[in-house]
């Protein structure tokens, strides 16, 4: 018969063994990583990667940062110079089915058309698309501004804008063989301009409803499903979040009238705020995304695991798992993480900067 001092030993090592397996990163739904695409010098480094690097720490979606990165057939003028030809798509394709990676394009929708003093291709292409052309690109570009000019946005209300974008995001999902799109829509900062002769005094949050549901009403046609950033969603004033992390023009709003079957990828890289929590309890599916800061990354990471262990029946399936952010194209990512790129050193300490976006991917996902 065996002692009590045995069977609590016994029940200790049962309930450690069963905490770890509650807190095995394996049993997350959604393991991701997502990263501006490589330009076309850098797609066997990248394949090499995916072999050697997402596929042993367990890795099963794959978001690539596309934009105009890809030699699109129906609109070749906004093509970027050097983009990625369909055959090298298609050995990105080839690889990440090998380790059942889940391959997901992003192209930037709504806002960030612009990126400081720069255009990108669809307004450049298509000016008359932009909901605030009467703020002129700066030569020098400065933050803050007495436009406010961090981004610029595309008008949702423009009658020839979503037959452009559209046709870009079905062809690329077409070659990535996808079953979901990122559509970014992340720091919306014009949006519902007093000026903008279609969107001028409309409510800001049906603006922002509006187009995810135009898009995810788009992608349903073909099975498809919608992930977004989740700043946009959330009030920056009461949470003390602030304009960058959650929204100060009242776009907050919209995480009661957007729709249900999307994700949501909750980004926060200075805290570690406790943000998925609301979007589970709006009946959304989310996943925590952190950046460069490995301790927040792991904090993060604890609480997911916190949310699914302690969540009611209905809650649980709507904690989704973790995404490691990069927000750098992949050969200057590649670059950091295998050592081409050396950080500078803290001086405060002497040591090289340990918050890195490779050190954050190693802390959340070490290798198997």
């Amino acid at each position: 018969m065996k002692s009590l001092a045995t069977i609590v030993l016994l029940l200790v090592a049962t309930l450690t063994v069963s905490a770890q397996q509650k807190n095995n990163i394996d049993s997350l739904p959604v393991r991701g990583f997502c990263i501006g695409s490589p330009n076309a010098s850098r797609v066997e480094a990248f394949i090499k990667f995916i072999n050697e690097e997402l596929a042993p720490r367990h890795i099963n979606t794959l978001i690539l940062r596309v934009d105009y990165n890809y030699q699109y057939k129906s609109h070749p003028e906004l093509r970027d110079s050097g983009a990625l030809s369909e055959a090298q798509i298609k050995q990105l394709v080839k690889v990440c089915r090998k380790h059942n990676i889940r391959l997901i394009p992003q192209i930037n929708l709504l806002g960030h058309q612009s990126w400081h003093g720069h255009t990108m291709n669809l307004l450049r292409v298509y000016p008359d698309f932009d909901e605030t052309p009467w703020v002129k690109m700066p030569e020098k570009y400065e933050w803050p501004n007495a436009d406010g000019l961090y981004c610029k946005s595309y008008c949702p209300l423009h009658p020839g804008v979503h037959k452009v974008v559209f046709d870009l995001v079905d062809e690329i999902c077409d070659v990535f063989e996808s079953n979901a799109f990122h559509a970014g829509m992340d720091e919306v900062f014009y949006i519902g301009e007093d000026k903008c002769p279609r969107c001028g005094g409309r409510d800001k949050a049906e603006l922002y409803s509006g187009e995810i549901w135009k898009i995810r009403n788009h992608l349903a046609e073909k099975d498809r499903q919608l992930w977004i950033w989740g700043d946009r969603l959330l009030d920056g004033k009461t949470t003390g979040l602030g304009m960058w992390e959650a929204s100060m023009n009242n776009t907050h709003r919209a995480v009661d009238l957007v729709p249900k079957d999307i994700m949501v990828c909750d980004w926060h890289y200075e805290r570690p705020d406790k943000t998925p929590v609301l979007f589970a309890m709006k009946g959304l599916n989310v996943i925590t995304c952190p950046w460069r800061m490995p301790d927040n990354a792991l904090l993060q990471l604890q609480d997911m695991f916190d949310y699914r262990n302690t969540a009611t029946r209905e809650m649980k399936p709507r904690y989704q798992g973790m995404m490691q952010t990069v927000w750098s194209d992949a050969g200057s990512f590649l670059d950091e993480f295998y050592g081409v790129w050396k950080p500078p050193v803290d001086t405060t300490t002497g040591k090289p900067y340990k918050d890195l976006p490779s050190n954050c991917f190693k802390a959340i996902f070490p290798k198997k």
